[in-house]
């Protein structure tokens, strides 16, 4: 069985990619530089693992690694499952960020994703491949000052849906994955990501929004330390690439589902309230 997990350098991703490669699959996992490729060799004994440079945003490089993967799997084996896990985080006040950084977001988390799909469609057809897209609970309950980030994730589950029901008679399937807080290097990273906004925010927006921003960063942050271990997506990930009756959406973690079920049965302006007393802002 072959496999392509774009994102693999870290996190979900390497979890992902480790967890399939134990399963015996065949992985060909995306990273961006070659020492990543190198250090997921080193994780893994199987030799299963091919790391395979992808920048989603790039088409010349994207069509270059199709081509390779291709003539690693051989003709007529085709691709079994795709992975789509890279992403970026953009975050802010609506009114501040700019729209640079607006179009970076989707670039990457939209863009990229359906890029990497059309480039390897014919190949998870050829297979009756699955296709599992990484989304987040912010894609479905949208958090304040992460408005770019969670409509990403919320287009993602728009085409996920449009793509499920489009791949059909091919008898392929398309899940998404909507994890809550996840244990992973990107929480250190969107720390030091939302010190230098806030530092970069100008004058007038540090006087409407910094004290919002800042307790909202602290109580964000602090999720990370109650964090799921990415294998609990790793699991879930192989169950959508494998089960015979797969899920067309795993909500991942604790926290997760709670907020999801209270979103259900609470008016909007309850979940709001209770949102702006979790994190401590609009006071």
């Amino acid at each position: 069985m072959n496999a392509l997990v774009t994102g693999a350098s870290t996190g979900i991703g390497k979890a992902v990619a480790l967890r399939l490669d134990r399963e015996g699959w065949r992985v060909f996992a995306g990273v961006r530089r070659q020492e990543d490729g190198e250090a997921l060799i080193g994780a893994t004994a199987s030799g299963h693992l091919v790391p395979v440079i992808i920048d989603v945003t790039e088409a010349d490089g994207l069509a270059s690694a199709r081509d390779a993967v291709r003539d690693m799997i051989g003709s007529g084996q085709g691709i079994h499952g795709l992975v789509n896990n890279t992403g970026i985080g953009v975050g802010g006040p609506v009114e501040f960020v700019g729209l640079e950084e607006w179009r970076r977001q989707f670039e990457v988390n939209v863009i990229g994703q359906v890029a990497v799909t059309q480039a390897f469609l014919p190949d998870l057809r050829a297979g009756k491949g699955r296709i599992v897209n990484i989304g987040s609970i912010g894609g479905l309950l949208a958090n304040p000052f992460l408005a770019p980030y969670c409509a990403s994730k919320s287009a993602m589950e728009a085409i996920t849906d449009s793509l499920r029901v489009e791949l059909r008679k091919w008898g392929m399937w398309v899940a998404i994955i909507e994890p809550g807080a996840i244990a992973t290097p990107i929480w250190e990273k969107a720390k030091s990501q939302y010190a230098e906004a806030v530092a970069a925010l100008p004058t007038e927006a540090r006087e409407l929004y910094g004290r919002d921003v800042e307790a909202f960063t602290k109580a964000f942050l602090s999720l990370g330390t109650r964090g799921l271990p990415p294998e609990a997506v790793a699991g879930a990930a192989l169950h959508a690439l494998t089960a015979k009756k797969p899920k067309p959406r795993y909500v991942i973690g604790r926290e997760a589902k709670v907020q999801l079920a209270l979103s259900r049965i609470l008016p909007v302006r309850a979940m709001d309230a209770i949102t702006s007393r979790v994190l401590q802002i609009g006071r």
